[in-house]
């Protein structure tokens, strides 16, 4: 049967598409400098070359190129959409009591607060990460609507119980925003939760100026499970485009946290994404963005498409190297950055792509 007009406008768009990103990853793959993440173990278990790139549009139409299939740890880029999933639990208000909105100017594991309030400065850097993850309602409201909240005997569960609970939601919810069931690296997040002590002396410090409500070493461990999650290139663009989209997932139509937490952690994001370099990110790109240090980069653009690429080596800021470089040029060809003169739609963006 001979495809309609229409059809074949798609085709051929999807087509310029996928060749214009595999001509992006042989460009950016060129660059062999950084190194791999020397926090996470075994670093030599993770080919060096490995790169893909991807981007997702509110109608969910994907695109993807290079090692798309390939697994790798969410950390860092697990902070946006828990810090949304927490607006929803518990409200703006109760996290800028215990976690400001500035940029850091300092690097995401640095052992710093705001002063006079004793809160970490943003919750894209560690600390404030830490703070944020326990605020995440152990109760899903969404599953148990109306019921006391309580386990059967009336009692409120134990701590370990909630801890539990907890990371269980924060799991349910990061497998909404990618619209499939992720799973968690449980070697490497025991680990983390083992040998992480920077991560602890954050908490501990957290605690002593008493913005964490919980146990230092429970809320390393549930942070751990949070940062340990597995995820594909197309996962995360998935997830980018869920807060493009304002909240709704563009595969399932599923509503994954409201417009406001999807509006409040992009603003977050612009400024705060991408730690020590978010100033320079924004001038440069433009793109509010999310790195972390398995190599994994997102990038939103709202209404119109999440992207995300991957590459392992990194800067000396902990972002990946290839993949900053994969950002400026999708900023520079396609006019991403967040203040050029005009805002194309989703179909001029895609018929912009070079043939």
């Amino acid at each position: 049967m001979a495809s309609s007009p229409v059809n074949s406008q798609q085709a051929e768009g999807s087509s310029a598409v996928a060749r214009y990103l595999r001509q992006v990853l042989q460009d950016c793959g060129e660059d062999t400098s950084g190194s791999l993440a020397a926090d996470l173990p075994a670093p030599g278990s993770t080919d060096p070359a490995l790169h893909a790139l991807a981007l997702v549009t509110p109608d969910g139409a994907e695109y993807s190129a290079g090692d798309n299939e390939h697994l790798f740890t969410m950390q860092s880029i697990s902070k946006p959409f828990v810090y949304a999933l927490a607006i929803d639990d518990v409200g703006l208000d109760r996290i800028n009591e215990v976690v400001g909105q500035e940029p850091s100017g300092e690097a995401f594991n640095e052992l710093s607060l705001e002063g006079g309030t004793g809160r970490p400065l943003n919750p894209m850097i560690n600390a404030g990460a830490l703070v944020t993850h326990q605020l995440v309602d152990y109760r899903d409201h969404r599953s148990h609507e109306g019921d006391d909240q309580h386990d059967g005997d009336g009692q409120e569960p134990s701590s370990a119980e909630q801890a539990r609970r907890r990371s269980a939601r924060i799991l349910a919810g990061l497998s909404a925003f990618a619209a499939r069931q992720l799973q968690v690296d449980q070697e490497l997040a025991e680990h983390g939760a083992r040998q992480d002590y920077r991560n602890l002396a954050i908490a501990n410090m957290l605690k002593s100026h008493q913005v964490l409500a919980r146990e230092p070493l429970e809320v390393l461990h549930g942070y751990s499970e949070q940062c340990s999650v597995l995820v594909t290139v197309q996962d995360i663009a998935r997830m980018a485009a869920t807060l493009a989209n304002h909240g709704l997932n563009p595969d399932t139509g599923q509503r994954v946290v409201s417009d406001h937490a999807a509006r409040q952690t992009l603003s977050v994001m612009a400024t705060c994404g991408m730690y020590d370099g978010s100033g320079r990110w924004l001038a440069q790109i433009g793109i509010p963005a999310k790195s972390g240090i398995s190599g994994g980069i997102i990038g939103v653009l709202p209404g119109r498409m999440g992207l995300a690429s991957f590459a392992p080596r990194l800067d000396e800021e902990g972002n990946s190297v290839q993949g900053v470089e994969m950002f400026q040029r999708l900023s520079h060809d396609l006019d991403f950055h967040l203040m050029a003169r005009e805002r194309r739609n989703v179909t001029e963006i895609l018929q912009s792509f070079p043939q």
